[in-house]
Formats: C-alpha cells, structure tokens, sequence
C-alpha cells in the first residue's frame, strides 16, 4: 500500500512540476511578445517623427551612435591621453588641451567631434559639453 501512495505522490509532484514550468514559459513568452511589441511601435514612431529623440547629446539620425562607427579625429590626437580619465579628474593642463580644440572647431563639426569624443572614450567637462549641446540644437533648429 505504501508503494502505491507513493507513486501516486510523485506523480502529483511530477504533474505540478510541469504545470510550474508551463505557465513560467507561457508568462516569460508572453513577456517577449509584449516587449516585441513595444519596441516595434517604439521603432516606428521615431522613424516617423521627424525630431531627434533628445536622449543623447547629438542626435543619433546625425550618426552620433552607429554600430559601425569610425573615429574621426578632427586635429586632436593629442587628446587621446584623457581616455578613461574622469572630467572631474582633469588638471588645468588637461582641460585647457580640451578647451583649445573646441574652441578651434567649426560650428559644423561639433557634432562630430563629440561623436568622436564619444567613441573614444574621453570625457568632456561639464562647461564644455553644455557649449556642445548648445550649438548642437542650434544647428537641429536651422
């Protein structure tokens, strides 16, 4: 009798065990699907909208953020030596190599200059950057 309530007990455990696992797979495809979803419809109202996501500080239609991207570098190899160097970090040396760049660019090519920042890995300090944004839009508005 006991072999018998046994094996009855470990089919019940088996059958909620397989139960468990169906609808955990039933939620996480559900899950999927829904995410699917809101990306596709993330994916078609930007390619609809003719602005700029605002997320970033140019504008990734403006190449800012390509998978495939090539550094460019605009005359500023020398900055290279600030790669993982937190802009907080810099010394005055540092922020004036920085600074002399920038200040050097052409309105048309600080998009770029930031994407190649970017891609570099070099931090730019807080003024800098807001110059940065601030042309950018600038340029998206005209």
């Amino acid at each position: 009798m006991i072999p018998l309530i046994l094996f009855v007990c470990l089919g019940i455990v088996i059958l909620i065990i397989f139960e468990v696992r169906a609808r955990k797979e039933k939620h996480n495809t559900e899950q999927l699907n829904n995410t699917e979803q809101v990306t596709t419809v993330a994916a078609e109202q930007r390619s609809e909208d003719d602005g700029c996501c605002g997320e970033h500080l140019v504008c990734e239609r403006e190449t800012l953020l390509q998978t495939n991207a090539e550094v460019i570098y605009y005359d500023d190899e020398e900055l290279d030596a600030l790669i993982g160097i937190p802009a907080e970090n810099y010394t005055q040396e540092q922020y004036q190599m920085i600074r002399e760049v920038f200040d050097t660019l052409k309105a048309s090519d600080v998009p770029g200059w930031v994407r190649s920042i970017q891609l570099r890995n070099i931090q730019l300090p807080l003024d800098i950057r807001e110059e940065a944004l601030l042309i950018v839009v600038e340029r998206r508005k005209a």
